[in-house]
């Protein structure tokens, strides 16, 4: 396993971070007990959750992730092997089951002490706001539309006052955002220099070969910053697995089941995606091993978040951390990223 460290810290973590979202839904406990076990023996010692998990949220699943996670740390005594990271989710109507009251001090204090006793530790290493409070060109929009009748008040400084608070109460270690724009990102990063207060680590955001929006604006950030990229998406809800190729739709498989979240299943994703198979096959990779690879070796990303089902895809993208992609095959993925750039935000 390669490892880095948040920037700004002296935590280390593993360049595969192993995700949970499918814990509590198309997971069984059993199974994420079986991911968790051989993700660590495996060498990956970051795990990411929030509050929110499973996907797709409702109010009957709502936090089964993290209690599952709680389980197991019970379970195995181990908690001080894990780097864990989760999130408060934001407002909006997809988690109105949750709260409406956005990132206000007594939100945040809920959502955190929540956490803590569903993962039954006293702790939290990096506690990250699931998206903005704003309106912002995030989950799937390409670009940004000011919004007349937005409510929104400008509460950065008094989000990060409040998470001090919770650092100074050894509640949490460091902070992170997600899904969030590089407004926003220097926007919170600009306050923390100036007045003094906790520094965001790490950003949250989509990155793959069919979504890499973030080189646009917030690479620059995130290289100038230091500002670690946690790469969430990397194999886009399966697509870049390969499983959807021919127009095929395996059981159990995400957009299966789901069929709403077909954010990477646009006639240009599929092009793209056959383009990057064509490239696999060439250099005699599978187009998982390449898609992971590509990602984990991008210079602003601190870790990536890889998440499966089935214990064979848990292996195979693990074990693509020791996949290093050529110039050869990089100047191929540009070439079909310049003519089929970004097919899914």
């Amino acid at each position: 396993m390669k490892y880095t460290t948040i920037p700004h810290t002296d935590i280390r973590v593993s360049k595969i971070c192993l995700g949970t979202m499918t814990w509590g839904n198309q997971n069984t406990q059993n199974e994420g007990f079986e991911q968790m076990d051989y993700a660590l023996d495996a060498g990956v010692n970051f795990f990411d959750t929030a509050e929110l998990y499973p996907v797709p949220a409702t109010a009957d699943t709502y936090a089964d992730t993290e209690r599952i996670m709680g389980d197991w740390y019970a379970s195995r005594k181990n908690r001080d092997k894990v780097v864990l990271a989760t999130k408060i989710a934001g407002p909006g109507a997809y988690t109105a089951h949750i709260r409406t009251t956005g990132f206000t001090p007594n939100s945040i204090r809920e959502a955190l002490e929540g956490s803590l006793m569903r993962l039954k530790t006293d702790y939290i290493d990096l506690y990250q706001l699931h998206w903005p409070e704003r309106n912002a060109n995030f989950f799937g929009k390409r670009d940004y539309f000011p919004d007349a009748d937005e409510q929104w008040q400008d509460n950065f400084q008094q989000i990060l006052e409040t998470l001090n608070g919770f650092i100074q109460e050894g509640k949490i270690r460091h902070i992170g955002l997600s899904n969030e724009t590089p407004w926003g990102a220097m926007k919170y990063l600009a306050l923390a220099e100036h007045k003094s207060l906790p520094r965001m680590k790490t950003i949250q955001n989509p990155y793959s070969l069919l979504n890499r929006t973030f080189e646009v604006g917030n690479a620059e950030v995130a290289h100038r910053e230091q500002l670690g990229l946690l790469a969430y998406s990397p194999m886009a809800f399966g697509v870049l697995s390969g499983k959807y190729r021919g127009g095929k739709l395996p059981d159990n498989s995400r957009l299966k089941l789901f069929p709403r979240m077909a954010r990477y299943n646009s006639e240009q994703s599929l092009a793209a995606t056959e383009a990057y198979a064509e490239i696999a096959e060439k250099h005699n990779l599978s187009l998982a091993q390449l898609s992971l690879a590509f990602v984990t070796d991008r210079p602003f990303v601190t870790s990536n978040i890889i998440g499966a089902t089935t214990m064979p895809q848990l292996k195979e993208n693990i074990a693509s951390a020791a996949i290093t992609l050529s110039d050869e095959i990089l100047s191929e993925i540009d070439a079909v990223h310049n003519r089929i750039p970004n097919p899914a935000p």
